[in-house]
């Protein structure tokens, strides 16, 4: 929840202005949904795609607040996060739910970025597998055609804003358990990106991992020059 339309025209600009300069890197950003409209004026004929950070499950109705699949795509947006970690902890979302808004932004031709990832309780207690495999159940249980149209990010939450990056071989064990189990469902070519504390310094390390296809970038997206240097590793 950053932003303004002074401070985004900027950062926009800049991003726009640098985004042709990065090769062999597909970029995106997903905004507030206020900044849809801006962003798609400002992003308009660039490299560069929009998105938004949560969509409702609900085609339409008596739901006062939310925004549907249906009302993103008319602001030109390609991508919407599905599950973020914040969305989980502070909204409690289900992993049915997060399944659910998945299914709801794919209806619409939207490809939605499921989020997955454990506490640091979770994983010292051993249980990082398990709380994955549980998170991506219902996503899985949408069928192989469903999942070839998704992105998967893993973000452990005790990562994300701490400073605290998982290492490149942290990240890799969790990006090749995810891919193993897509495979499994018929969809292991679905990208899997890594988000936590994704700065410029570490990129290059994690994007040389086997499993990791990319980044869902936090803090450091609001820095037009991290984020291009962060794309172009």
């Amino acid at each position: 929840m950053h932003g303004s339309l002074a401070a985004n025209a900027s950062l926009l600009a800049d991003l726009r202005a640098g985004a042709g300069d990065v090769a062999d890197s597909a970029m995106a950003v997903c905004v507030p949904f206020p900044y849809l409209a801006q962003t798609s004026v400002a992003l308009a004929g660039s490299p560069i795609s929009w998105g938004a950070q949560d969509v409702s499950g609900q085609a339409q109705g008596a739901f006062t607040g939310e925004v549907s699949a249906t009302m993103l795509a008319d602001f030109g947006c390609c991508w919407v996060l599905a599950g973020h970690s914040e969305r989980r902890t502070l909204h409690g979302e289900t992993d049915q739910q997060v399944a659910d808004k998945a299914q709801a932004a794919l209806g619409v031709g939207l490809a939605p970025v499921v989020c997955v990832g454990e506490t640091l309780a979770e994983r010292e207690a051993g249980e990082t597998h398990a709380v994955i495999a549980r998170q991506l159940a219902p996503v899985l249980a949408r069928g192989a055609a469903s999942l070839a149209k998704m992105v998967l990010a893993y973000e452990p939450i005790w990562a994300i804003g701490t400073g605290r990056s998982a290492t490149p071989e942290q990240a890799q064990d969790v990006h090749a358990f995810i891919r193993a189990s897509l495979a499994r469902a018929g969809a292991g070519q679905v990208q899997i990106l890594y988000g936590g504390s994704v700065k410029a310094s570490n990129a290059a390390s994690l994007f040389a991992m086997s499993d990791i296809d990319g980044a869902l970038v936090g803090g450091a997206s609001l820095v037009a020059q991290e984020f291009l240097r962060i794309a172009a590793a």
